[in-house]
């Protein structure tokens, strides 16, 4: 029995395929298949079951998973004890929403790149429903999205918290914010978050509760093209306010005084422990310190 053995092990039971294991361990499924076996061999027991494609965990494998769990965080447990460094290279799968890339995620990038030099970051941004998915299905690692992830397999870190404001480009001679209400805001576009999103869910229900018509919003992916649409006059923005910071303070926008305003985006670094990889609580760890600064 060795430790590749017992990573291919968990790796199978998370992914439920050989082959996604194989691409996940970057190796071959012929090599993970022969890991398998030679591990049922020693133990004497099948692992999992395979039908038609499928591949599950026999009530012996269930049975032994967290002992294998077990097993491999001890020794990272040991390794460190001793003093020994870790060794942290290969491949880390980012999944970041666009308004931590463009807030800290340039310095945390600067910290891992210091502190872990061969370690390759594969960065994937995207909204939080993807992330979400890309999460639960092992596509990427870890998560800086809107949170918490509610699978019960996920950990969640908490990371920051962006309020929410409306900016919108001001008339002639207008230099400071002004009051609108939610009925005055209907007569304009909204700018704002995906369809998928908490912002816009609750935009959309707060104008339809409070004014007894449907809002027009138009949604967009991309932070960056909404505060261009807003610089340019096509509606009223409502983003986070550490994004309009520079286009506030020199007047390309001004800020709309309303009494109600989308709950905060509460951000989470969210990832899937693995006993192997210790570097993974640690960057959500280390992305929780950048964060709070």
């Amino acid at each position: 029995m060795n430790l590749k053995q017992l990573e291919a092990f968990l790796w199978v039971a998370r992914l439920g395929s050989f082959s996604k294991t194989a691409e996940r361990l970057f190796t071959t499924q012929p090599a993970i298949s022969s890991r398998i076996a030679n591990l049922e061999d020693e133990l004497r027991t099948e692992l999992f079951t395979r039908d038609a494609g499928e591949v599950r965990l026999t009530a012996a494998g269930r049975d032994l998973i967290g002992l294998a769990e077990d097993t491999l965080a001890n020794v990272q447990a040991m390794r460190e004890r001793a003093g020994v460094p870790a060794e942290v290279s290969g491949v880390l799968r980012l999944g970041v929403s666009e308004t931590i890339v463009q807030t800290w995620l340039s310095d945390l990038l600067a910290e891992l790149r210091d502190t872990y030099p061969a370690l390759d970051i594969e960065i994937s941004v995207d909204v939080t429903a993807n992330l979400r998915n890309f999460l639960v299905e092992h596509t990427i690692d870890i998560a800086f999205l809107l949170g918490p992830v509610s699978e019960y397999t996920v950990t969640n870190t908490p990371l920051s918290d962006y309020p929410l404001i409306w900016a919108v480009r001001p008339k002639a001679g207008e230099t400071s914010a002004k009051q609108m209400s939610l009925d005055q805001m209907r007569q304009f576009p909204i700018l704002t978050f995906p369809q998928n999103t908490r912002p816009y869910f609750e935009i959309n229900e707060a104008i339809r509760a409070r004014t007894g018509e449907a809002p027009r919003l138009f949604p967009s992916t991309s932070l960056s093209a909404i505060l261009r649409m807003a610089e340019r006059g096509v509606g009223i923005a409502c983003i986070p306010r550490v994004f309009a910071a520079n286009a506030l303070a020199d007047g390309r926008l001004i800020e709309i005084e309303n009494d109600w305003h989308p709950t905060p985006l509460n951000y989470t670094a969210s990832y899937i422990a693995d006993p192997s990889r210790p570097i993974i609580q640690r960057i959500a760890e280390m992305a929780h310190a950048i964060a709070a600064t």
